[in-house]
């Protein structure tokens, strides 16, 4: 071997050693850094997120379960609940922790015996949910269902019976469209409210009409909290937290109870409504729609047969006709139009007309409802036998323009209670005006006659009748009506106080006086109760022309009358044509038996009471009842009795309240 051939050996095997030294360098330096970094992420797992990590562990070990909460009370003037909660027995499964689902549901089925419709709802209802959420299977067991339950328990697992509440409604059909209902709150419902999509939970009932629907935010409450230990599967191990929630809002209606049964058991028979109001602070005593129907039924799912009972039911009692139903107001009306006739210097109350039972005009026949007419009548006598000719000529003089003015300023055609009721309707008082913007039409004279007596294009609701006539009543003061009681409000000693200095104020501007500022409150503040006349006498003129309708020989609602004076009331009738009467139907002279039902006329009246010293408006519609003073003024006369009898109760209540603030 040479010598230059070992030279080169050892070189080589120098520098595989060199490369085997350097590779070990290197993975050992790379065994440094993982080890390093391995004991860096422990150091920050350990040490510097500790917190963070501790408390995703938490989360993964604990959960929190939402409970349904407690929805807030209505309460009537009295403090008497007329919407509140009460115990019930319900079955509740939380499916992850069912074995055997369909084993248990078939159990369920043959225990509670479920029909077909109702347990498909329910494996819908648990398929539309995480597996972890209670399933709500009954809301409502009996008494005789919750006992055979406890006592299959040891064969329904996953099944839990427990004792929980829900809303009721003690009255029933009688609060139906004030309070509305609730039912389980909807996709729909939880996308459009915040507030019940951050407190809903299984089970949870929402407001869908009336004042449940309007006062929901006040009264949905906040929710109780369960929260649970869970293991690996998610599946509950024990319980290691509770806390209560904490109930929604009560909330006190003006309502009297007992004359809201009164307004039921009266219109029991008919569709139609009755609103009754304090006159001088706008409290909503009764305001009742019929026909009605039980709320409770919607509370845990309402039958297919009992919607479609109700649904189908001809006189839609699905409608509050207080607020929503549009009718014309026949006679009820003429005290308006007297009024305004008055206001605008039009007539006096000594002019005069001749009726003969109708008038020719243009070539068209306009009829007294008297068919031999009335003779000679000025504006009492025509008021007080609800002459329509009269009112016909009174219209044509007035016009239709300055008649929609006055209508207004007492409170028709606009809304009256739309903060408390969505579903409120504003009505129509026509003008030229309008018939130009929406018919595209000129206005003709013989639509001012018929606007003259309450027929036509003029639509009222009830209630916009019974604030007419309240307005009326105490003398032509503004008022605002209200159904949500206020216990800070001002006594009746302070309210004619502002009246009388509204008044006096008016009467001085009139005069061109200079009135202090404060004297001016009323032009900026109109809950100061301003007044809606030029004259007040024409307000008086109006009163004692409604009186004498109720209480003197020949007036319309004569029959109703009630001679004590604690309890008299004047008032106007009025009857509201569905349908245009040929001349040959006339002269068959039908009485309202005899005419189909949908074709005969409803039948109106509105009044106050007791006359010498009001308190108290109302009005009635009885659709399809025929004429006002037989079906309507009837009404009226059992209504200011109880009123009227009850009126000290409200009082002692309201002083009680004003002691205690």
């Amino acid at each position: 071997m040479y010598l230059g051939d070992i030279m080169i050996g050892e070189s080589y095997n120098l520098t595989k050693l060199q490369n085997i030294n350097r590779r070990v360098f290197i993975i050992g330096s790379a065994k440094v850094i993982v080890f390093t970094g391995i004991l860096l992420r422990l150091f920050t797992l350990q040490i510097t997120d500790n917190k963070k990590y501790s408390t995703l562990s938490d989360k993964n070990r604990l959960r929190e379960w939402k409970l349904p909460p407690i929805r807030g009370d209505f309460l009537d003037y009295f403090g008497n609940t007329v919407a509140g909660n009460l115990k019930v027995y319900q079955l509740h499964i939380v499916p992850e922790q069912v074995e055997n689902f369909k084993y248990l549901m078939l159990r369920l089925k043959e225990i509670l015996k479920l029909d077909s419709s109702e347990f498909a709802k329910i494996i819908k209802k648990k398929n539309s949910q995480k597996s972890w959420e209670t399933l709500v299977v009954s809301e409502n067991l009996t008494w005789e269902q919750f006992t055979k339950i406890n006592y299959f328990l040891h064969d329904l697992v996953g099944a839990k019976p427990v004792l929980s509440v829900s809303r009721d409604y003690p009255f029933k059909e009688n609060y139906t469209h004030v309070l509305g209902y609730v039912s389980e709150a909807s996709a729909k419902d939880i996308l459009n409210n915040e507030i019940i999509k951050k407190t809903h939970a299984s089970g949870h009932k929402v407001g869908k009409t009336g004042l449940e629907k309007t006062y929901e935010d006040q009264l949905i409450g906040t929710n109780g909290i369960q929260r649970y230990e869970v293991n690996a599967f998610g599946k509950r191990i024990n319980q290691i937290d509770f806390r209560e929630g904490i109930k929604g809002k009560t909330i006190k209606l003006t309502i009297d109870t007992e004359i809201q049964k009164l307004c039921n058991v009266l219109l029991k028979d008919y569709a139609g409504s009755i609103s009754v109001m304090d006159i001088y602070t706008g409290e909503m005593i009764a305001m009742h729609s019929s026909p009605s129907f039980d709320p409770n039924l919607f509370l845990f799912g309402i039958s297919h047969d009992d919607w479609q009972l109700i649904r189908n039911n001809p006189l839609k009692p699905l409608v509050n006709k207080t607020l929503s139903g549009l009718y014309s107001p026949g006679s009820t009306i003429k005290p308006i139009v007297a009024l305004s006739a008055l206001e605008n210097d039009v007539v006096t109350k000594d002019f005069k007309v001749n009726c003969k039972g109708k008038i020719e005009m243009f070539g068209q026949t306009y009829h007294c409802w008297k068919k031999k007419g009335h003779g000679v009548v000025n504006l009492k006598e025509a008021m007080k036998q609800s002459c329509d000719t009269y009112f016909y000529e009174v219209a044509r003089k007035l016009g239709v323009d300055r008649l929609q003015k006055t209508a207004i300023k007492f409170g028709l055609g606009e809304k009256v209670l739309d903060k408390n009721f969505i579903n409120e309707k504003k009505g129509l008082v026509p003008s030229t005006e309008w018939k130009r913007n929406n018919l595209g039409k000129g206005w003709v004279l013989g639509e001012t006659l018929i606007t003259g007596i309450g027929q036509g294009y003029i639509q009222t609701t009830p209630l916009q009748l019974c604030l007419m006539t309240a307005q009326i009543a105490n003398g032509g003061f503004k008022i605002y009506p209200r159904i949500i009681s206020n216990e800070e409000d001002a006594t009746l000693e302070e309210i004619k106080l502002t009246i009388a200095k509204n008044a006096q104020d008016l009467k001085e501007i009139k005069k061109g006086l200079d009135v202090a500022s404060e004297g001016l409150a009323w032009f900026t503040n109109p809950k100061k109760h301003e007044p809606l006349y030029d004259n007040p006498e024409h307000i008086k003129l109006i009163k004692n022309a409604m009186f004498a309708s109720t209480n003197e020989i020949r007036g319309t609602s004569y029959r109703s009358r009630i001679k004590d004076p604690k309890y008299q009331f004047a008032g106007k009738t009025g009857t509201s044509q569905v349908k245009r009467i040929t001349e040959k139907q006339r002269g068959l002279e039908l009485k309202t038996i005899e005419i189909p039902y949908d074709d005969r006329d409803h039948a109106l009246y509105v009044a106050f009471g007791p006359y010498k010293n009001p308190r108290y408006a109302l009005s009635i519609v009885v659709e399809h009842g025929g004429s006002g003073s037989s079906t309507a003024a009837p009404m009226a006369k059992k209504l200011f009795k109880l009123i009227i009898d009850r009126h000290p109760f409200r009082e002692k209540i309201k002083t009680q309240r004003k002691v205690e603030i």
